[in-house]
């Protein structure tokens, strides 16, 4: 399985999928031109990583902001984490947000209501 990085742009973020170690990292902005079409990758490298993750993986969110196209295709993102967990891997989300951004700290805790994955909240350091 080959490992993943796009480079970050003003408009889309910075994505590393690690599938060896099952370390995964999404950071920058998101809002992109057409969302679906940014996250296809990173939904059907999921779906491979899906069929020999690694025993534990962790997905670090450092969004500064994204947009609510962007909202959809990240909760896709952690259902089909969710997913892998229900199969008995582990999966930890690490939800990044500053210390002065309310928003994106809400943000975090309304996707760790929506689904059943073990979200930490993790104050950036600048």
């Amino acid at each position: 399985m080959e490992d993943v990085r796009i480079e970050g742009t003003p408009k889309t973020p910075a994505i590393l999928l690690i599938g060896g170690t099952g370390n995964l990292e999404i950071s920058g902005r998101s809002i992109p031109e057409n969302s679906v079409e940014f996250y296809t990758k990173v939904l059907a490298w999921l779906d491979i990583y899906s069929a020999k993750p690694a025993s534990k993986t962790i997905m670090d969110v450092k969004l500064e902001y994204f947009n609510t196209s962007s909202s959809k295709c990240l909760l896709d993102v952690f259902k089909k984490l969710e997913t892998l967990q229900k199969k008995g891997f582990e999966v930890q989300i690490r939800w990044f947000y500053e210390e002065d951004d309310e928003d994106m700290l809400e943000a975090g805790e309304d996707y760790d209501s929506i689904i059943d994955l073990k979200f930490d909240m993790c104050v950036m350091e600048i």
